[in-house]
């Protein structure tokens, strides 16, 4: 669903989409924030070394941690990574049970060099080690979390990839599940199809987000019963795309600690469609040279004027890599979402719906 297109500039890196279906509604990258004190370091971090890539393919933009909590969730990678690009978090496992290892994709191959500079910093009371990986272990990783997933082997049944967590059968059931691991990118429909045996509404399903207003891979759903609930517990450790989805017994407590935390995707985040559809649309991962006319030759098959496309900047007129773009209708937008993840030069571009609001709050930032 999320990834049609191909970073070419970091040897197929978000190729890894159309196998793990991982985004992170991340804000703008390192290399196009804004300047302020919650989106730069201080001090600036060194210039990334001089070395080019010309004749040879970039390296696959992956690193290894280890070390990590045993309670670590993505959001906790994210926030370790905070101001780099976090494509992908793959936590390994070994038989079942958290090995305190991670794989994590970044957007550019020279991100790796600063992910590298966290070596040894703490998340919770845990310093953690950064290694420098490559493409082959990480999709190696991918394979074996897959099989150990879906009981790979012949002998093995599929509640031992349960048995780490045995309690979840015995504990009581209000109605409430919370959901684990699921994509960044992952929408109310997507986990009303998820669980499309039992009756749900959007309004019942609550994806939590951090603090910043990033998504943590989890949500909760509220079912129309208990029995429901634990009926539905019969999905835990299924797939959604190519990730598999922890399932936890909840309950309203629990889901209001987690809104005081850090609280819900705001509706223009949640998913790809909007409650009222507008005919504006977002673009995040524009090269910072592009311009209208790369824009309208990216939307080429749809009416529009250079005045209908606003390319934002940050206060000192740098780009920032987004631009919002207005359609002639919101059913011209809703197509034009056909082309997200497809790539103009060498970036994937990834679209959002938008509205006239953002648009205009996006300006006054000075964005």
């Amino acid at each position: 669903m999320f990834y049609r297109g191909k970073y070419v500039d970091s040897s197929d890196a978000r190729e890894m989409g159309l196998k793990r279906q991982r985004v992170m509604d991340h804000g703008s990258s390192y290399f196009g924030a804004p300047p302020g004190p919650s989106y730069m370091y201080n001090p600036p971090p060194p210039a990334p070394p001089a070395y080019s890539y010309i004749g040879q393919p970039p390296p696959f933009p992956v690193v290894r941690l280890r070390g990590l909590p045993f309670d670590c969730t993505e959001a906790d990678i994210a926030e370790f990574f905070h101001n780099l690009d976090v494509i992908d978090v793959l936590f390994v496992h070994k038989g079942g049970k958290f090995t305190g290892e991670a794989f994590s994709v970044l957007g550019y191959p020279l991100q790796v060099d600063f992910a590298l500079q966290r070596n040894r910093q703490n998340i919770g009371r845990r310093y953690v080690e950064v290694f420098r990986s490559r493409k082959d272990e990480y999709y190696k990783a991918i394979a074996n979390e897959v099989s150990d997933a879906r009981g790979g082997s012949p002998r093995r049944a599929v509640p031992r990839a349960r048995s780490f967590d045995e309690g979840k059968d015995l504990a009581e059931h209000t109605g409430f599940l919370r959901m684990r691991g699921l994509p960044f990118s992952a929408s109310k429909e997507d986990i009303i199809d998820f669980f499309k045996d039992f009756v749900l509404s959007e309004e019942k399903i609550s994806i939590t987000a951090t603090s910043d207003g990033r998504p943590t891979g989890e949500a909760y759903v509220e079912f129309a019963s208990p029995e429901d609930s634990r009926a539905a517990m019969s999905r835990d450790r299924m797939t959604l795309g190519s990730r598999y989805i922890e399932l936890f017994p909840s309950s309203r407590e629990e889901l209001d600690e987690a809104i005081s935390r850090g609280g819900l995707l705001p509706k223009s985040a949640d998913g790809k469609d909007l409650t009222v559809p507008t005919g504006v649309l977002r673009m995040r991962g524009l090269p910072f040279s592009a311009g209208k006319d790369d824009i309208m030759e990216f939307f080429k098959d749809f009416v529009l004027s250079e005045d209908s496309i606003h390319v934002t900047f940050n206060f000192e007129g740098r780009p920032t890599g987004e631009a919002f773009v207005e359609f002639a209708s919101p059913e011209d937008a809703k197509a034009a979402l056909a082309k997200d993840r497809m790539t103009l030069g060498s970036r994937y571009i990834e679209l959002f719906p938008s509205s006239l609001e953002e648009l205009n709050e996006s300006a006054s930032r000075g964005r």
